[in-house]
Order: structure tokens, then sequence, then C-alpha cells
């Protein structure tokens, strides 16, 4: 559904039914995917050009789509390691093609974020990110999809203490409070119906916390548009709440 929304040609008629249906609900929704995929990319690109950042953990990747975590940081540094993280079988088996020949480079993983040991000890993960250097950890509207159940608070920390100090800590997360409450649920009983384990938004004091133990970087928790923007950008969609945070 987010590569339809961007465009991209990744994606199958039950995506695209999905996602004209969410559509209903919240019409400018691919102003929403856009603005996602322009913070990652100028998150990456920061962390890549400015801070030094060599190696990404990008958890919950998706399909690949409009403008790869690898394609943009190895633009800057092509020794760049990526290791993308998935847990839809489909999306190895699609991005098997994309990665070929930058198999030294790049690698993905069909794992689940509420396994995050699993992830962080895979011979892979290891092979290509060495966590006694700086990592850049991506959860790119992933967290939406974590059920409270599943204790995120506790894998945050799992992964803050995994990383080396210099460490940065991007993050997406559709928060409460901006939709109508016939929206935000009609948009939970679609993602329901997928293979996604639904979708929980949560005010923007809860996904502040996922910051716990790591300095904020200016501007804060701000809306994806207003996140560094290469141009002053006045209006956008302020659902979709997004930071970035170093590890001290």
């Amino acid at each position: 559904m987010y590569d339809y929304f961007l465009g991209g040609e990744n994606n199958f008629a039950v995506d695209r039914a999905a996602a004209a249906e969410v559509r209903k609900l919240v019409p400018d929704v691919p102003v929403f995917a856009w603005e996602n995929r322009q913070f990652l990319r100028r998150a990456v690109t920061y962390l890549a050009r400015e801070v030094g950042i060599t190696q990404f953990l990008d958890i919950g990747s998706g399909l690949p789509t409009v403008g790869n975590v690898h394609e943009i940081a190895q633009e800057i540094d092509p020794d760049i390691h990526v290791v993308y993280v998935d847990n839809d079988p489909l999306v190895a088996v699609h991005a098997s093609s994309l990665l070929l020949g930058l198999e030294e480079t790049v690698t993905i993983l069909t794992e689940d974020l509420r396994d995050i040991d699993s992830i962080l000890h895979h011979p892979r993960t290891r092979r290509l990110i060495d966590f006694t250097q700086p990592v850049g950890v991506l959860l790119a509207s992933v967290l939406p999809f974590l059920p409270d159940e599943a204790d995120p608070a506790g894998i945050m920390a799992t992964i803050r203490g995994a990383v080396a100090p210099g460490s940065h800590l991007v993050i997406s997360h559709s928060v409460t409070g901006v939709l109508a409450d016939e929206a935000y649920d009609g948009i939970i009983d679609i993602y329901r119906q997928s293979t996604a384990p639904g979708a929980t938004f949560r005010p923007l004091e809860r996904v502040r916390a996922f910051f716990d133990g790591w300095d904020l970087l200016d501007p804060g928790l701000v809306p994806a548009h207003r996140w560094r923007p290469a141009t002053d950008s006045t209006s956008g969609f302020d659902t979709n709440i997004v930071g970035a945070g170093r590890k001290p």
C-alpha cells in the first residue's frame, strides 16, 4: 500500500484495493507517504553526510520502493552498509533482484521487530554491522504496527543498549488527535484485515518516550514536512510525527 501511495510498481491488486479504502477516509494519505519518504531521505542523507554514519539498520523496510535507503546512502559513500529487515517473506523475494551484486554491502532479513534479539544477533547483521561503531537505526512507520502488548518500550531499550554511543535513532509514527475519530477507527479496521498486526496510533508523548535515553536533534518531534526541509514548508500532513536522536 505504501509503495502504491508513492507511485511505485511493487504492489498488488489487493494492496490497491485496500489503499482505495484508506483514501476514502483520508483523501490526502498519499501526501503522508510522500512526506514520510522525503523525511527518511533527508534523515539518511544527514546521518551519512554530516554525521558520518557508515552503517544502517532499517527495520520494517517494506517492499523495495521509491528512494531506497542504500541508494540514498551509497550516493554519499559507496561503502556504507545497510541491513534491511521485514517480517514479510515477499519483501525478500522482491528485494533479491534489486540487491543483486550488492551482497558485500547490503542484505535483507526476514525477521520480526517483536523478536529484536534475532535481528541484532543474526549472522548477516553481524557480518555487515559493527556494533562497536555508531549505527543509524531506522524505524520509519513501523512502530504503529507494533501493538502495546508487544512491549515496544522494552524493544526500544534493547536497541538502545545494543548500539554504540554516537548511534542515531530515526522514527516516524502516526499520532492521535489530528484526524477525526471515525477516520482512525476505519484505518485500524482496514489494517486488521491485512497481514499487518493492526495499526496503533499513539499520543505525541508516547512517541516521545521512544526516544528515552537519546538526545533529540533539532527541531525535535515535528510533522515530517517540518523536519529540516530543503525549503520552507508551511503545510503538510500533520498526523505523521518524526524525529531523530543521538545516543550520548
